[in-house]
């Protein structure tokens, strides 16, 4: 993270010199793209790590999903006073001083980030292990039956949670076509702006879809937990689609408006939902890896599409980059649709890493049975349910009083 925050800012510092020096434009892509490959990782690595200070925490999926909403809002005003930020600076100045501040900022905060203590939250330490005890290593130690056995089946268990599973990858294909329908809506909102004369317009046109965006995701917290994260997601996909499609019939700036501005309340349903189902669902030490990859998925669904949509509304007019993004968010929908749920109504039952850490989990075929199960919402407080509620304990290590070790 330190390297490339530096590598960053320095990218940038080059591309900005290039530009005002005249440089070729074959070396101003070349620069451009090293400033954009270098770009930190802050986003994702800042959710895995708020995630996992929640969870630590012993945090419930309720209040997880409610870090999940701030962060998404974060995110999305500072999607709004970024390009505000620029337009006031080539107002006020020069062009180049947006550029300069934003290397300025990615040196200073993007080093503050790296060398932040909460860094270490991401790290496992071995006294986090499922026989180990609690994250705080208050139980380690304690058990009194033999090592082996135990050491063997908590090395095949930690083995078989390392993989990721195959949700991750459906949620992943969800989070690109949910970028291309940003990049297609981003290059028909320029190419509509531009055909009616107004160009000037499109950079409050994108601010008006994420105070949108950003109002809904604060308010997603509220929503009941009964509510699971799989139907979260259908319904956001299938809502998408609805209300992409007017953007391909408008024809003036006023319908722009209304359309763009309704069409952002479901951008920030979509991203929490892909987040929170991706953090569901990796192995504990790969949330920052798989939250990486989830934000890697819609930038880059994104960056691609506004390449080539942006060619397809100068040849066809604004309505064909809106079409691209209205199809890829009907194709969203069919695959949020054809995810088949584990237990819980989520994609997947938590891992063995997370069990005993976070939560119980959930039953294995998602119905309620003749027993409460109305116990894996609930956080754990000590080392019997560690024992007690985990499939995975060795024979023996949990006794009769549920003490780590104790026999009477």
């Amino acid at each position: 993270m330190l390297v490339f925050a530096l590598a960053n800012a320095i990218a940038i510092s080059t591309f900005t010199a290039g530009a005002l020096l005249g440089a070729p434009t074959p070396l101003l892509v070349l620069l451009g793209a090293l400033a954009g490959a270098s770009v930190p990782a802050i986003g994702p690595l800042a959710r895995a790590r708020v995630l996992a200070l929640a969870r630590r925490g012993r945090a419930d999926n309720r209040l997880a999903d409610a870090v999940m909403s701030l962060e998404s809002t974060m995110d999305e005003v500072s999607f709004v006073l970024g390009p505000a930020a620029v337009g006031l600076a080539a107002v006020v100045g020069h062009p180049a001083y947006a550029m300069l501040l934003a290397a300025l900022l990615v040196a200073v905060c993007g080093t503050g980030f790296a060398l932040h203590p909460t860094a270490l939250t991401l790290v496992p330490t071995p006294a986090e292990g499922q026989y180990e005890g609690r994250a705080d290593g208050q139980y380690k130690g304690r058990q009194e039956q033999p090592r082996a056995r135990a050491a063997e089946e908590h090395a095949r268990a930690r083995g078989a949670a390392r993989r990721m599973p195959r949700q991750v990858y459906v949620v992943r294909v969800g989070l690109v076509l949910l970028g291309v329908l940003l990049g297609g809506c981003g290059a028909g909102i320029t190419a509509l702006t531009e055909e009616l004369g107004r160009p000037d317009q499109a950079g409050l046109v994108y601010a008006a879809m994420g105070v949108m965006s950003a109002l809904v995701g604060l308010s997603m917290a509220a929503l009941p937990g009964r509510i699971c994260l799989l139907l979260r997601w259908r319904v956001a996909t299938a809502a998408a689609a609805l209300l992409s499609l007017p953007l391909v019939w408008t024809d003036s700036l006023a319908g722009l408006y209304l359309a763009v501005t309704v069409l952002g309340a479901i951008f920030a349903p979509n991203l929490i939902t892909g987040f929170g189902l991706t953090e569901r669902a990796v192995p504990r030490e790969r949330l920052a890896e798989g939250m990486t990859f989830a934000s890697s998925a819609f930038v880059g669904g994104q960056a691609v599409t506004l390449a080539v949509a942006g060619r397809l509304a100068e040849s066809y007019g604004p309505a064909a980059a809106f079409a691209v993004g209205s199809a890829a968010a009907a194709l969203a929908f069919f695959v949020a649709l054809a995810a088949r749920p584990g237990g819980g109504g989520e994609l997947s039952v938590r891992t063995p890493e997370h069990v005993g850490q976070h939560e119980v989990p959930p039953h294995p075929l998602g119905a309620r049975t003749g027993t409460d199960t109305s116990a894996s919402a609930r956080v754990l407080t000590g080392p019997r349910d560690l024992t007690a509620m985990n499939p995975l304990t060795p024979p023996g290590l949990a006794s009769r009083n549920g003490r780590v070790g104790q026999g009477g």
